[in-house]
C-alpha cells in the first residue's frame, strides 16, 4: 500500500491539481507594489508614451518594471515559506 492507495482510501484522489489550485505568492505582491506612488508615476508615463507615440516606449516600460520589481524584492521573501 503506497501513498496513492492511502489517499484513495481516505476519499482523496492524491492528485495535487484536484486538491486545489496553488496560488503564486508573487501575484498579490506585484499587485500591491503597482499601487505605490513611484510605480504609479512610471505606469502613467508608460501609458502616456503608448498613447501619444508610435514608438515602442521600451525605456518607460523598463522604468515601470524596475520600480515594481524593486518593491517586490523587499516584500516577496517574507511571503515565501
Amino acid at each position: 500500500m503506497g501513498w496513492q492507495d492511502g489517499k484513495e482510501l481516505e476519499g482523496q484522489s492524491g492528485d495535487p491539481q484536484e486538491e486545489g489550485e496553488l496560488l503564486d505568492p508573487l501575484t498579490p505582491v506585484r499587485e500591491h507594489c503597482e499601487q505605490i506612488e513611484k510605480c504609479l508615476k512610471a505606469q502613467e508615463r508608460l501609458e502616456e508614451c503608448n498613447s501619444q507615440t508610435e514608438e515602442k516606449c521600451t525605456e518607460e516600460l523598463f522604468d515601470f518594471l524596475h520600480a515594481r520589481d524593486h518593491c517586490v524584492a523587499h516584500e516577496l521573501f517574507s511571503k515565501l515559506k
